[in-house]
């Protein structure tokens, strides 16, 4: 079983490589799409850190993975500037799922 970090960050993904989580920086939408492709098909990893700028890049695809995907667990994580209100975050995912506005 692997953890696996996509960061928009060099920082970020070089304090978890120091923790022993390997991981890959990237920018584009292309780019998330194609990292969280190579963790789906990988079947050590089960744990995909992101950092929240990152999530926002496709909101819509890595919203249906949580709700939809038993393997990798997507867990949003908060970038350097710590602006990110993860309950909110939350609250949205969960207003998606039951079609309700929290």
């Amino acid at each position: 079983m692997k953890v696996f970090c996509i960061s928009d960050n060099v920082d970020t993904q070089l304090g978890l490589r120091l923790a022993g989580i390997e991981g890959v920086v990237v920018h584009e939408r292309q780019e998330v799409l194609d990292a969280l492709d190579k963790c789906i098909a990988n079947p050590e990893i089960v744990i995909v850190l992101m950092t929240t700028k990152i999530v926002n890049t496709c909101p819509d695809i890595i919203s249906n993975m949580k709700l939809n995907y038993q393997k990798p667990l997507l867990v949003e994580i908060p970038d350097r500037h710590g602006s990110a209100k993860v309950g909110e975050t939350i609250d949205k995912y969960i207003s998606e799922a039951i079609g309700i506005k929290l």
